[in-house]
């Protein structure tokens, strides 16, 4: 897939989302709903390739895999694995994608097009449209007159790898040192099972953790906590020490919440850690150029309680001696 020349400058608040369709084989005729994935996430796309079965899959949607220049990469037919019928009367497309260092390709029935948006166009789904498609769905977006599913990508492809490696524990004299200052992070991630994660990773080191669905949350958390950091005998420390942001989320972006932490004189100083699955060599510099502290792929979730502690400890050096903690 060529490459565009997509988000030139960081914290813009868009994105650019390849739109495709399922079509869906019902009793009353075939029904066509309409998806999208971060372009960056996105390889290439093909012509479904000859593929080779795979021992002992571990669910019905893995139909094989391929070989693309000498690698071997699964394929899941995207429609099985929300539940669905495809219909097979069109030739069908494959979605290379590649995220948190892993490469997959997704059967999906067509691609579109390729839309630029901002992310405030992207809404929250509710309770109801998420359990529709097996809880997968982080965004709803109109595009060209049509209702476009963002899908949480991320969480597919965990539970197509349930033997995925556990996060190990945290070093026990960080979890002691931060268990006895009563650390708080704020966690935003618009994938619940991320958000959990991340969540769970933290409260096991001693953080206290609060979280929030997007950017725009947390930075509604931030202008409250900065508010009451205002009055007297109070500090930012008393309610927010980090923040722990994904990159693609519904309203706002990380990459934009990143930047108004960083311009806001106020908040500046609170280190921001970026966690996100789109994390490579080739998009680290835009976490870079909004300010961000540190960048986590979501592959590397076993080294955020050291990071995260590090960026703590340096932070502690550069507040005045009033300021600081105390153990």
């Amino acid at each position: 897939m060529p490459q565009t020349k997509i988000l030139l400058e960081s914290g813009t608040n868009e994105v650019e989302i390849v739109e495709f369709h399922l079509d869906e084989a019902r009793p009353t005729g075939r029904y066509r709903g309409y998806y999208g994935i971060n372009v960056a996430k996105v390889l290439e796309i093909l012509q479904l390739p000859k593929l080779s079965d795979m021992p002992e899959v571990s669910h019905p949607a893995v139909l094989g895999a391929f070989n693309l220049r000498r690698e071997i990469i699964p394929l899941v037919d995207l429609a099985a694995w929300l539940g669905k019928k495809r219909d097979e009367s069109g030739p069908p497309k494959v979605i290379v994608t590649e995220f948190n260092r892993t490469k997959s390709a997704f059967l999906v029935s067509g691609v579109t097009r390729i839309h630029r948006i901002n992310w405030g166009q992207v809404e929250a789904p509710t309770g109801y449209v998420s359990s529709l498609s097996v809880n997968s769905i982080t965004g709803v977006v109109k595009l060209a007159g049509r209702i476009v599913f963002i899908l949480d990508m991320e969480k597919i492809c965990s539970e197509l790898d349930p033997d995925a490696k556990p996060v190990p524990e945290p070093d026990e004299d960080i979890r002691r040192e931060l268990n006895s200052r009563k650390v708080k992070a704020l966690v935003a991630d618009d994938s619940a099972m991320a958000r959990r994660m991340i969540a769970g990773i933290l409260e096991k080191a001693g953080f206290t953790v609060h979280q929030a669905e997007n950017g725009d949350q947390a930075w509604r958390y931030l202008l409250n906590a900065r508010s009451k950091a205002a009055q007297p005998g109070r500090t930012l420390s008393d309610l927010v020490d980090i923040v722990v942001s994904d990159i693609e989320m519904p309203v706002m972006d990380g990459h934009s919440l990143t930047r108004l932490i960083k311009e806001d004189p106020l908040l500046k100083d609170l280190p921001v850690v970026l966690c996100s699955s789109i994390i490579t060599e080739t998009l680290h510099h835009k976490g870079v150029a909004v300010g961000a502290d540190d960048q986590i792929s979501k592959a590397e979730l076993g080294e955020l309680v050291a990071r995260t502690h590090r960026l703590l400890v340096r932070s502690d050096r550069n507040r005045p001696p009033q300021a600081r903690p105390t153990s």
